[in-house]
């Protein structure tokens, strides 16, 4: 067994104002999207992941792994979307065991109508505290920390759309 190498004092609060901070964030920018557009942040980041695919349509299984979502987790969200007429869920042609998830013209026109107010509340509440620095770099923290290879991957799991 090995010695855990225990934070310094310095570390644990850098890491504690990370989760405090992250945590805060992402309630101010969902309880944002919500007031504003009556979407989650999460719906909202589905709806804008959908937009930027080709046909506005991403299978079910690369959809959870680009949001880091479980796959159930996002069944029951985009099943939220479909109740509102903003996502459909079809089979996909090319395996028929796969769901692909597609955006519906409502749900572009909502996208549409929420984007200005969230990018807003991006800048008020992260972009606009930060100098052009600071944002970079944490871009760059951020990315190292989403590449890294050790993060589960959702194509472990029950089948698409389950």
């Amino acid at each position: 067994m090995t010695d855990v190498r225990w934070l310094s004092a310095a570390e644990q609060q850098s890491w504690r104002n990370y989760l405090r901070g992250n945590a805060a964030l992402a309630e101010l920018l969902n309880r944002d999207l919500v007031a504003t557009a009556g979407l989650s942040l999460s719906e909202y980041e589905i709806l804008v992941r959908l937009s930027e695919a080709d046909g506005c349509t991403l299978r079910m299984s690369v959809l959870a792994e680009d949001l880091v979502h479980s796959r159930s987790r996002l069944t029951h969200e985009v099943r939220r979307l479909e109740a509102e007429g903003l996502v459909e869920r079809r089979p996909c042609p090319q395996d028929r065991r796969g769901i692909n998830a597609v955006l519906t013209d409502a749900g572009l026109a909502r996208l549409q109508a929420a984007a200005p107010g969230h990018v807003e509340s991006v800048r008020r509440r992260l972009v606009d505290r930060l100098t052009p620095e600071q944002f970079a770099q944490l871009g760059e923290i951020m990315a190292l920390i989403a590449a890294d290879e050790t993060r589960p991957r959702s194509h472990v799991g029950p089948p698409d759309g389950a």
